[in-house]
């Protein structure tokens, strides 16, 4: 049976130490919650670290801690101060953690840390890999395993692998300053899916992806190497039902069973009817906007006087990475500003804040929760922002106001909260301000809208449409796959080969026999190629034919004494094995003079892009050219050349970034079949295999009996496919060996 392997930096599960003996109990995080149904299915499996260090561990209780994780289906990495130093402490918060949320000025990138977290990575791909089978599925979550996706990939390519980053992706701008940047996509893109919380961090991925390793994504699909990267967008979400229940139980208590924190809410609100408490509750950490927030509230009570001694705002902020420089400094200026409001504006019988550095139960998270009247979430950059979705969660009589910032993920969900600018401090005032006067028929109208939505995609159906759509990606590379010309297909089709008595092959030359340059004239063949080349036309059973929409000159050139038969110009010229150059088709070229001043104008519009002028075709290159402005000159490009030349005979080629303009009356199809048919005899075996749309016309000419290959994953009418240059050179050096 197979099963899923889910890997976190932390398993779902806390250990604690006492008397030399072991306790574990699960965790109630949102991941933990989510993953809850997933991990018990069948003989799921969940692959982390422990919390403890190998030196924390002594070793004779070692096979207790495992025995003990094996119980909750959990497998531990080993790590040692070192690695948590360098990869958690080092590595992921001090360069990922500030660079992904836009903090530059905060990111530091060292060698060491680096080179410790690609260990660590590696550490935890070797405990996968021992735990993986054929046809498992490995989800790997969080900025922590970057690199993990590709590690699995190399190990075990016959796995689906899903990924998802539980923090924002930055802009390109922002993640093309990184030394590492190549490194995490590739490492990243080792997944058949890789999910975010927003459609913008998806966007922000894909454009990096592009931008920076150069690979075509449609969409939101990459093709990557020889596979289909798909990256979507999944609204993580939490336990709607268990908030809003405990809230119901919460209404139902007696005055003995209230805890104290919620005897002392009380207070305040029962001070007088328009008592109102803002709730705020966050990690200490400077992309929450805890500072911005709490100047915002100070600025409320200067602007409107009027509020004084009936608001209260509630503070509570997790400690967090509290040996970190700027965490320190953060939980010093959060002090100060407290202190100065409160020294500002405090009465005998009123304290504007109060504040709670630490951490709660949850049973005192659901008193907060239940009490605030307003719930101030303001973050300058978060991925998701769950606190905003457990207050809503808990409103059980649909009152209550949400003042959220823009910058976090849920704003994207969350439209009927009152949405502000976190930076601005006269808008987070102004806010507040509104969130008191709105009218509770107005509360209860947005706060439905918000319940709805929340209880409908609540973390189970997250973590489910997550994986319904890694299976589908799945699926989709595996049909991809089918018609990949096999070790089995290809043994069949050598065999077929080695029994024809007159066999043609016909072979496309860039992107298949050889790989694209920057430069199309760098791309002349190696010494390899060319032995490889002479090898099959040694053979007394087979015609080699190279086929190809280079000009008639650059192929003189490089194939001058070789005894090739060659096909040029996209099918105008054609040169036997005698060297006799003849021309197949009579073209005009008068159009050259007036689309060749429509591509000079968009080269200048697009660096990185230049004209190929070749005899019968003008070529337009974007290979080196910013890929999201090449696509959108590209489109303005095709729109302007399609209205010219409908009416001039002419057609135009979209090939491996290049658009190519030539006569509607040439191309390969007509050539090859024109070849074929001028042979003295009759082919009984032919292998075709090209990578681009202007190939299409050649292997839909072909026929049936014809064995015919894509190079790529492109849409084609070929019966076969293979991923790349190298493996074209792999096939054809056994027909030469045959």
């Amino acid at each position: 049976m197979n099963k899923t392997i889910i890997v976190s930096n932390r398993l779902p599960v806390q250990i604690k130490m006492s008397n030399g003996k072991i306790h574990t109990t699960p965790s109630v995080g949102g991941l933990a919650t989510g993953m809850k149904s997933i991990h018990q299915e069948g003989n799921g499996l969940w692959v982390g670290w422990s919390g403890l260090t190998e030196n924390e561990v002594p070793s004779n209780l070692k096979p207790t801690v495992d025995k003990e994780l094996s119980g909750h289906n959990c497998v531990s990495i080993n790590l040692n101060k070192e690695d948590i130093d360098h990869y958690y402490y080092g590595f992921s918060n001090r360069a990922l953690w500030p660079l992904f949320h836009y903090f530059t000025e905060y990111t530091e990138f060292d060698q060491k840390d680096w080179e410790v977290y690609q260990r660590v990575n590696e550490k935890f791909a070797d405990v996968v890999l021992d735990n993986l089978n054929d046809g498992d599925t490995v989800w790997v979550h969080d900025y922590q395993l970057l690199l993990l996706p590709q590690l699995i990939r190399n190990g075990n390519k016959k796995v689906s692998i899903g990924f998802f980053l539980h923090i924002p992706f930055p802009s390109f701008e922002i993640f093309r300053t990184f030394p590492a940047r190549e490194s995490l996509l590739h490492g990243m893109l080792g997944a058949d899916l890789i999910g975010f919380h927003t459609y913008n961090y998806e966007r922000h991925f894909l454009s990096s992806v592009k931008r920076i390793l150069g690979y075509d994504a449609s969409f939101n699909e990459i093709s990557y190497k020889n596979r289909i990267v798909r990256a979507d967008s999944f609204p993580m979400s939490i336990d709607y039902d268990k908030f809003h229940g405990s809230a119901q139980e919460h209404k139902q208590q007696t005055e003995e069973e209230k805890s104290e924190l919620q005897q002392h809410l009380d207070f305040h609100t029962h001070t007088s009817n328009d008592s109102k408490l803002i709730l705020s509750i966050d990690r200490l950490d400077y992309t929450k906007g805890i500072a911005n927030r709490i100047r915002g509230y100070e600025l409320f009570l200067e602007k409107y006087p009027q509020y004084k001694n009936k608001v209260q705002l509630i503070m509570l902020a997790v400690p967090s990475r509290s040996n970190v420089p700027q965490y320190q400094r953060l939980k010093k200026e959060i002090d100060e500003l407290v202190g100065r409001i409160n020294g500002k504006y405090s009465t005998v019988s009123w304290t504007p804040v109060r504040y709670f550095y630490r951490s709660m139960p949850f049973q005192n998270l659901i008193d907060l929760y239940t009490s605030a009247h307003i719930a101030l979430v303001t973050p300058v950059r978060d991925g998701m922002n769950l606190v905003a979705k457990e207050y809503i969660a808990t409103r059980t009589e649909g009152t209550g106001v949400l003042i959220l910032s823009e910058m976090a993920g849920a704003s994207h969900e969350l439209n009927e909260a009152i949405l502000i600018n976190p930076n601005h401090t006269e808008e987070i005032a102004d806010a507040i301000k509104t969130a008191f006067e709105m009218p509770v028929s107005e509360q209860k109208k947005r706060m439905k809208f918000m319940q709805k939505r929340l209880k409908r995609y609540g973390v189970e159906k997250w973590a489910q449409e997550f994986m319904k759509t890694l299976k589908e990606a799945s699926k989709e590379d595996e049909t991809i796959q089918a018609t990949r010309l096999n070790l089995s297909l290809q043994e069949k089709i050598l065999s077929e080969y080695k029994q024809s008595n007159n066999a043609l092959l016909l072979l496309d030359y860039d992107g298949t026999l050889a790989g694209f340059e920057d430069d199309p004239k760098d791309a002349a063949p190696s010494e390899d190629l060319f032995g490889l080349l002479d090898q099959l036309t040694d053979k007394s059973n087979t015609t080699l034919c190279l086929i190809s929409g280079r000009d008639k000159q650059t192929f003189s050139d490089w194939f001058q004494n070789k005894k090739y038969n060659l096909i040029t110009d996209h099918g105008i010229w054609i040169r036997d094995t005698k060297y006799d150059w003849k021309k197949l088709e009579s073209v005009s070229v008068e159009w050259t003079e007036k689309i060749r001043p429509i591509l000079s104008r968009f080269v200048d519009r697009t660096p990185g892009t230049f004209i190929e002028k070749k005899k019968y075709s003008l070529a337009w290159h974007y290979r080196k050219a910013d890929p999201e402005l090449a696509q959108r000159r590209k489109n303005e490009l095709e729109t302007v050349l399609n209205s010219l030349i409908n009416n001039n005979n002419l057609s135009l080629l979209k090939g491996n970034k290049v658009m190519e303009i030539k006569s509607s009356n040439v191309n390969k199809g007509r050539a090859a079949n024109r070849f074929i048919q001028d042979q003295p005899s009759n082919f009984d075996f032919i292998f075709c295999v090209g990578d681009d749309w202007t190939d299409e016309y050649m292997i839909e000419a072909l026929p049936e009996y014809a064995h015919t290959v894509k190079v790529g994953l492109k849409q084609t009418a070929a019966k076969y496919r293979l991923s790349g240059v190298e493996k074209v050179h792999q096939f054809l050096t056994k027909l030469a060996r045959s």
